[in-house]
């Protein structure tokens, strides 16, 4: 770690900026998150676009959600094999211990994780196709859907499709986990794709009984 460089000073400034004022004004509520706990209702998985502004989109305060951020939004389906698993960990944690009662997938527009298994796909990204490609491999999760848009003609349509489907396959995976089925099942919890447009500030949601998404 004897390369580790200070933080640049724009951050230095932000922090002090931040506990000289957010948290001056609100210190007895952070102290009551420290001693209390987190109780989140929901988790959230997104992106780690740094586009993807979760807690803004929703108003989200402070300890009200349980994000997760991976490359588009995915979710691997249940596999207890006894090696490292991120996504899973992060899912287990919120529903087995802090017992959310949603669980949200948000997809986004113009997502590049979802672009790479487009060219993937094509055969225009041999570098993903590597086994040493942590992106690529991860992509993998996405590519059999890649099927049900690959007669789209026109690749921004066709990318918004498969980056809804990032959503969908999501949602699949996390079916497997014998632990959340037994939760919806019982009604515990609930299930909810969405999916959102950065451009426009657009929010969609999935509909199991139009199995489309719809808008806000």
């Amino acid at each position: 770690m004897d390369r580790a460089k200070p933080l640049p000073n724009y951050l230095i400034q932000r922090y002090h900026g931040w506990k000289a004022t957010s948290y001056a004004e609100n210190q007895a509520w952070y102290r009551k998150l420290a001693t209390d706990g987190q109780h989140p209702r929901a988790m959230v998985i997104s992106c780690c676009d740094s586009r993807v502004h979760v807690t803004s989109i929703f108003g989200a305060d402070q300890g009200e959600f349980f994000i997760h951020r991976n490359i588009a939004n995915l979710v691997p389906p249940y596999l207890p094999d006894g090696e490292q698993h991120g996504t899973s960990a992060a899912v287990e944690y919120a529903v087995r211990v802090l017992k959310v009662a949603h669980l949200i997938v948000l997809g986004h527009s113009n997502c590049g994780g979802v672009q790479g298994c487009i060219n993937m796909c094509q055969g225009e990204a041999p570098e993903l196709e590597a086994k040493d490609s942590f992106v690529g491999r991860w992509m993998d999760i996405l590519r059999p859907k890649f099927e049900l848009v690959r007669d789209i003609e026109d690749p921004a349509e066709q990318q918004r499709q498969l980056e809804k489907h990032s959503v969908m396959i999501s949602l699949e995976n996390l079916l497997t986990f014998p632990w959340i089925q037994d939760k919806v099942d019982s009604g515990e919890m609930t299930l909810h794709g969405m999916w959102t447009d950065i451009a426009e500030g657009g929010l969609e949601y999935y509909s199991p009984t139009t199995e489309s998404f719809q808008p806000v």
